[in-house]
């Protein structure tokens, strides 16, 4: 696929998405992203912001299955893979799937599920496969896992550990609307629902036809230095313990790659990874006495980038 097609592929989803999310152009271009690297995305935000019905505007416009998992304490691991059933008739288990088996899934509020459910996503994001029995199940592609967390209700959840925020390929926050934009939402749903009225345009095989072109953007040498040089950085900042790892640097390569394409180029630029390095980067740094903080892994990230020297010679030339 052409990236020409690719961005106006793109271009149609956002604009999409956008009858409905209203002024957060930026943060729907960077969930795009995380979808056409390959990725996941975790969305953490107040209750209200427009989380889960930014996912479902998503799958509306790819066309695509969509799931949505509400997670709570009582979760079972099975409830989200699926399980075996007895067949009377013809006398035997059979495994019925669970809600993973879509291309689209909603994972709300992850952080209220136990551990044990916890991890049952974490084949699934990783190797977009079930295991149960002893048999692997595949699952269909595209696959693109999008949880939901509130970061202020903490009492009854249970915090994701870093093995599997380093699933996600980016965390995202969409925040409070301006007031034009406020009264722009007030305005436009006052007498409609526009999620209901919106219609696929583009098909989930062509998700996948995106996929494989963004692999295809070039990076030079310097870029992919440049891309080394903030996750060591971010590693020798005092306020950090633990910085980012070689799996974060590939992550961000690949998110700058879709997003680099999604704008028509066939080249990744030093402002493709200025503006993936804090959503790509923040969530996974540990921090020194950061215990409920906020904003404090951003912060880190764009030090490291003010501490880095952009590439400045033309990544196409």
């Amino acid at each position: 696929m052409e990236f020409a097609r690719v961005q106006s592929l793109g271009a149609a989803i956002a604009g999409n998405i956008q009858r409905v999310i209203v002024g957060k152009g930026e943060k729907i271009e960077l969930l795009l992203a995380g979808l056409l690297s390959g990725g996941h995305v975790l969305l953490e935000d107040l209750p209200g912001t427009g989380k889960t019905t930014l996912c479902r505007a998503l799958a509306a416009s790819l066309g695509a299955g969509f799931s949505r998992i509400q997670f709570t304490p009582d979760l079972l691991p099975s409830d989200v893979t699926g399980m075996s059933v007895f067949d009377p008739k013809e006398a035997r288990f059979e495994f019925r799937p669970g809600p993973v088996f879509t291309n689209i899934l909603l994972a709300d509020e992850i952080n209220r599920a136990t551990p044990r459910s916890q991890s049952a996503m974490l084949e699934c994001m990783e190797e977009r496969q079930i295991s149960y029995d002893g048999v692997s199940y595949p699952l269909d592609r595209p696959f693109f896992v999008i949880a939901t967390q509130n970061p202020i209700e903490t009492q009854g959840t249970f915090p994701l550990p870093e093995a599997q925020l380093d699933r996600f390929a980016l965390r995202l926050s969409l925040g409070y609307p301006s007031h034009d934009e406020q009264n722009l939402i007030l305005r436009r749903f006052q007498n409609a629902q526009p999620e209901a009225d919106l219609r696929p345009v583009c098909e989930k095989g062509e998700i996948v036809q995106m996929q494989a072109a963004v692999r295809e953007v070039f990076a030079s040498d310097d870029i992919l230095s440049y891309i080394s040089a903030i996750c060591e950085k971010s590693r020798e900042l005092e306020q950090v313990l633990l910085g980012a790892s070689p799996r974060a640097a590939l992550q961000l390569f690949r998110a700058a790659q879709a997003l680099a394409a999604l704008r028509g180029r066939d080249f990744v630029s030093a402002d493709d990874i200025r503006l993936c390095a804090p959503p790509v980067l923040a969530h996974r740094l540990i921090l020194r006495a950061a215990f409920g903080a906020t904003g404090q892994g951003e912060a880190a990230v764009l030090e490291a980038l003010s501490k880095v020297a952009a590439p400045t010679e033309d990544p196409s030339a």
